[in-house]
């Protein structure tokens, strides 16, 4: 399925020289071409290009399987400033302020990120804002904030995919707990209320939110981030309405998608009660997100336990060898950027229930490989047991790496 868009570079020099100078140290574990092919639930978007990385040249295979060294917190930082060096454009005024975007690739040629991988990018941005709190990062969150105002407006109506206003809603009310916009907290309360009164559906399988307008399927990828974003505006507004919606939407996944047995939350069902879909990252980790949210409103709900089961499942059956390395997802443009939203529900849910003897080194692991297989640039595609190619690389697939090193410090 494929998603089309809905709706001067500014040079952020750092502190990146003296790191880059020294050719980069690769280490890794022994696996390569371990991309999965997916036919899951999200739009696969034009491939920026030359993205693909059976084209592409990288600096050779990588033979040692000891993990890599757990990245510093200023290296988090610092991997969250390449970023922003070669993707950020602030290309305007915005009222009194400015507005910016993230471009889709390292070319910029193809324009911004597409709707929701741009809400996913602004989401690394704030993960980087809690771990090294900054002037320079709050303002670009206002900046990129006001750029998604400027490019699809205030209420999201003509984009079809219920779960792309998800992520917009949550990527908002997110933003608002850093500035306090008000105009944020709109954004995602009026964006939430207009999906939930579309998507909302009890007459097939008995409840969950649909995917898109055309009612076809429900996907954990809007059902999943939902429960996230509805209990984040109960935090924010204290309406009740929230949180009960968030439970009605939990109850239903667990009935119908969370596999109790094993901790696996399959992606989507169909009109017919057949699966269609297996796990993702980015919907194993907001399953996950979700139940960590749950646990406080509802304390006898049993959350925690299958908060616990689901990270089992991902640390078990979602890397390539058991406890190590996520796989890397690299089946189309949009699953290229899913690790990021894993990593950010599952460092969270790590710190919230003292879990960190559990999952702590698997997750470290992960960090210090993603930051181990970096270009000379310092960007980190998605393919973790590969170096990163040094050219035309696209900003979704970059986001992973980043969004890993900085949720290891939710925890540490």
């Amino acid at each position: 399925m494929r998603k089309n868009n809905f709706g001067n570079q500014r040079s952020n020099q750092g502190v990146l020289h003296q790191l880059f100078n020294q050719k980069t140290k690769i280490l890794a574990i022994a696996a390569l071409g371990l991309s999965l092919t997916f036919t899951g639930c999200k739009k696969e978007q034009a491939a920026a290009p030359a993205s693909d990385a059976t084209a592409l040249t990288v600096p050779g295979e990588i033979t040692n399987q000891s993990f890599a060294t757990l990245p510093t917190k200023n290296e988090a930082l610092v991997a969250m400033q390449v970023y922003n060096n070669r993707f950020y454009n602030q290309y305007g005024t915005y009222g009194p302020s400015f507005k910016a975007y993230y471009w889709k690739d390292e070319s910029h040629t193809t324009g911004r990120m597409d709707f929701w991988t741009q809400q996913e990018a602004i989401e690394m941005l704030i993960d980087a804002y809690d771990i090294n709190p900054s002037t320079d990062l709050k303002d670009k969150i206002q900046y990129l904030y006001n750029g998604v105002r400027d490019g699809y407006g205030t209420l999201w109506t003509s984009n079809i995919y219920n779960d792309d206003i998800v992520w917009g809603a949550l990527m908002c009310v997110r933003a608002w707990k850093i500035t306090n916009d008000g105009g944020q907290l709109d954004m995602a309360k009026n964006n939430f209320n207009m999906m939930w009164n579309r998507a909302w559906n009890t007459s097939v399988n008995g409840g969950g939110l649909f995917w898109t307008t055309a009612n076809n399927t429900k996907n954990t990828c809007v059902n999943a981030p939902a429960v996230i974003c509805a209990l984040l505006l109960y935090q924010a507004t204290g309406d009740v309405a929230y949180r009960d919606k968030a439970k009605l939407i939990m109850d239903w996944m667990v009935l119908k998608l969370y596999v109790a047995s094993t901790g696996e939350v399959k992606g989507a069902i169909n009109n017919s009660g057949v699966i269609t879909e297996g796990p993702l990252s980015y919907t194993q980790g907001t399953f996950i997100g979700a139940c960590d949210l749950m646990r406080a409103p509802y304390p006898s709900g049993g959350y925690l336990a299958m908060g616990t089961k689901a990270m089992d499942y991902a640390k078990s059956n979602m890397c390539i060898t058991s406890g190590g390395i996520l796989k890397d997802e690299n089946g189309n443009a949009d699953t290229q950027g899913m690790k990021s939203i894993f990593a950010r529900w599952a460092c969270r849910f790590v710190k919230n229930t003292g879990t960190v003897g559990t999952y702590g080194a698997w997750l470290d692991n992960n960090a210090g490989q993603a930051w181990s297989i970096r270009n000379a640039q310092g960007l980190m595609w998605n393919l973790w047991t590969t170096p990163t190619a040094q050219t035309s690389r696209n900003a979704f697939e970059t986001t992973g790496g980043v969004a890993m090193m900085n949720g290891v410090y939710i925890y540490r």
